[in-house]
């Protein structure tokens, strides 16, 4: 596998694209045996290190008669497209200045009038074999002699690419089937050079959910979007490769990368259009969350919690440059037992912030108030059961010193239990409205050494500890 940087586009070119391109693959799990950053037989690998060798083979094709000097100005070119669209032909160039004497045409060349170089589309249709689509053929009549060399002496993408993979011994051209109605050019360019055809593959088209080509208004569209909103490596390579391609058996979705090379065939592509899912992605991303290690899974989620904490503190909207945060070794640890407590109900780790806000958002007074808590709080059984909470959580020694263990907590419940005799739900769900503001949430005995051991850490944040949180309920609800 090669990598090369396609960058005779000079105003849309920088370091800094090619930089994220390579980051992103890398990111991506994908390796490469050539270029810019490891060499190689056939480097240079960036284009624009290049342009010497494109200058030689567009001189040698109009030394050959393969290609003329075409001395039309963009506004006669716009000309004839107009003309052409207005008496409802297909508006290509017209071939005009394939008529020129080339005596005639290199004495104005030589004269410094401006020109491009042209190739001549041959005078019989021109086929090719795809891997996906199988035999095409266009017809001559429909492809117009593309430039090869602007003026301005730059090379144009269909010419370069050409050159690039025949010397670069490309076998294989991979790519979308926008691309399709750029063959033909090519196939030309091989043949006016007298180089074999490469096989090619037209993969089919990535649409949104509504049908429409896949763009930035359906959400996500680049690798670092994805990796930014937590969707990892290794979901994202096992999504990409359902697209357009069916395992044989055709039911299978979860692929390890070996298995996938192993799997893999350009010919159980299918040549219809794929609409990308986000919700699969999704799925899939979560099982991969849940296969990771625990630490790897930290590891990464860590920044996600530094970006919602500095939001909030600045109120920053989400996008914007956040701060960035060093966090000792307690605190990151802590942040762990977070994560691990939340990632498996998660989809993609920019979720985990919102699911973690029960720990560090408690208001009493929007808990007694929400929609959602007003049934349990009606329950006839709630207020004796808040009320002997709230007494025992307040006489609790360690409750007092933030340092309540699960079981001390699953005691307290038990006694409230005895004492009320609610049980089940009635007996759960207004505690958990008191300790956290939802009647739903994670489980007890991983969120209560959280809250406690929270509050005691120096946060940016105070978190709220379980007597904290009880003694501010009990006022709200006295008030």
């Amino acid at each position: 596998m090669l990598l090369r940087i396609e960058d005779t586009d000079i105003d849309r070119s920088e370091a800094r694209f090619e930089d994220q391109l390579i980051g992103d693959l890398k990111w991506l799990g994908l390796d490469w045996d050539e270029g810019p950053d490891l060499g190689g037989e056939y480097g240079p690998y960036r284009q624009s290190e290049r342009l010497t060798i494109y200058r030689e083979h567009a001189e040698k094709l109009l030394a050959d008669h393969k290609a003329y000097l075409c001395f039309c100005t963009e506004q006669e070119l716009q000309q004839e497209r107009e003309r052409a669209t207005a008496e409802h032909r297909q508006p290509i160039y017209s071939g005009k200045c394939r008529a020129i004497d080339p005596a005639e045409a290199q004495r104005r060349r030589t004269a410094r009038e401006a020109c491009a170089i042209r190739l001549r589309i041959p005078d019989h249709p021109i086929r090719f074999h795809d891997i996906v689509h199988g035999a095409v053929e266009f017809s001559n009549e429909v492809v117009s002699d593309p430039i090869i060399l602007r003026s301005s002496g730059m090379p144009v993408y269909n010419y370069v690419v050409v050159i690039d993979d025949a010397l670069m011994k490309i076998t294989h051209v991979i790519r979308g089937d926008d691309h399709l109605s750029n063959t033909p050019k090519q196939v030309a360019l091989y043949e006016a050079l007298r180089w074999p055809v490469p096989e090619f593959a037209h993969l089919s088209t990535i649409l949104g959910a509504d049908r429409e080509r896949l763009s930035k208004r359906h959400g996500a569209t680049s690798i670092a979007n994805f990796r930014d909103m937590g969707v990892l490596p290794e979901a994202l390579e096992n999504y990409l490769a359902l697209l357009g391609w069916a395992p044989t058996g055709g039911t299978r979705e979860i692929f390890s990368r070996e298995e996938l090379i192993k799997e893999f065939s350009l010919e159980r592509v299918t040549p219809s259009p794929a609409v990308f899912d986000m919700e699969k992605l999704y799925w899939l991303n979560r099982h991969y969350i849940k296969e990771s290690s625990p630490e790897r899974i930290e590891k990464l989620a860590l920044r996600y919690y530094s970006q919602a904490i500095s939001r909030e503190l600045s109120r920053q909207p989400v996008g914007e440059p956040t701060a960035t945060y060093a966090w000792p070794p307690d605190v990151v640890a802590w942040f762990g037992k977070i994560t691990r407590m939340l990632a498996p109900s998660v989809d993609r780790l920019e979720q985990l912030p919102e699911r973690a806000a029960l720990i560090f958002e408690y208001d009493a007074k929007t808990a007694l108030a929400a929609p959602d808590n007003a049934e349990v709080l009606a329950w006839p059984n709630t207020d004796a059961v808040l009320t002997r909470f709230t007494v025992k959580i307040l006489e609790d020694e360690s409750a007092r010193e933030a340092k309540l263990t699960p079981e001390q907590f699953k005691k307290i419940i038990n006694e409230v239990k005895a004492e009320t005799g609610a049980k089940g739900k009635e007996l759960f769900h207004p505690i958990r409205i008191a300790v956290t503001g939802s009647h739903s949430g994670p489980e007890f005995d991983r969120l209560v050494p959280i809250l406690e051991e929270g509050s005691r850490l120096a946060l940016p944040k105070h978190v709220l500890n379980v007597r904290e949180r009880v003694e501010e309920f009990a006022r709200e609800r006295a008030s």
